[in-house]
């Protein structure tokens, strides 16, 4: 189960939320985490599964980023922290140009496999329906990618079938699949969990 703690403010920035589940912490990216997340993300293998991650990604695309997480109203974006607090990667949820609201989330390479994006995203799920009142969210992952695929599915998100996005480092568009999750999917889903975890 996942804590809201009461928000804090951010350098910089206004009032921003931390979210405490067993292993992780999300909150919003400071301006000292460009280093480290420039670092994390330089990797092809990355950037082939997202949409908007470049590569080679520099320090210059991280304090980019960093920016615009802070001042956007569209999207709300955490970096994903151990509790020695090294940042592993980042998960958000929010509108990407004016569509409809998604959830997107990348991990450092050396984290994949132990179930991390899955926990960050199931906390960030849980903040968009709760916090920021979204009714509906989607989501993609490419068809290449069934590690991100499956980390939807345990999320409770329904396949909606295949589209094309446009993908950034590849300079072209690729097939992903589509996804959907509503809130009374996620309230039924959320309830059996807690009942479980009483269980």
């Amino acid at each position: 189960m996942t804590e809201l703690l009461r928000p804090t403010p951010a350098i910089g920035s206004v009032a921003t939320t931390i979210i405490k589940t067993p292993r992780l912490t999300l909150r919003a990216p400071r301006a000292e985490d460009a280093s480290a997340i420039a670092t994390i993300a330089n990797d092809r293998r990355i950037a082939e599964n997202t949409a908007r991650i470049p590569h080679p990604y520099r320090l210059t695309d991280a304090q980019e980023f960093i920016a615009y997480v802070t001042g956007s109203a569209q999207e709300t974006i955490f970096v994903i922290t151990l509790p020695s607090e090294r940042i592993i990667g980042t998960c958000g949820a929010g509108s990407i140009d004016g569509g409809r609201p998604e959830i997107g989330y990348w991990l450092g390479v050396l984290y994949w496999g132990n179930g991390y994006a899955s926990e960050a995203a199931r906390a960030v799920i849980n903040h968009a329906f709760t916090t920021l009142g979204y009714d509906t969210l989607e989501a993609a992952a490419r068809v290449s990618n069934p590690a991100s695929r499956r980390v939807l599915e345990k999320c409770d998100f329904q396949w909606t079938g295949v589209a094309l996005r446009r993908s950034h480092v590849i300079g072209s568009h690729v097939p992903v699949d589509r996804f959907r999750l509503d809130r009374a999917l996620w309230a039924k889903a959320r309830y059996q969990n807690e009942t479980e975890q009483v269980a």
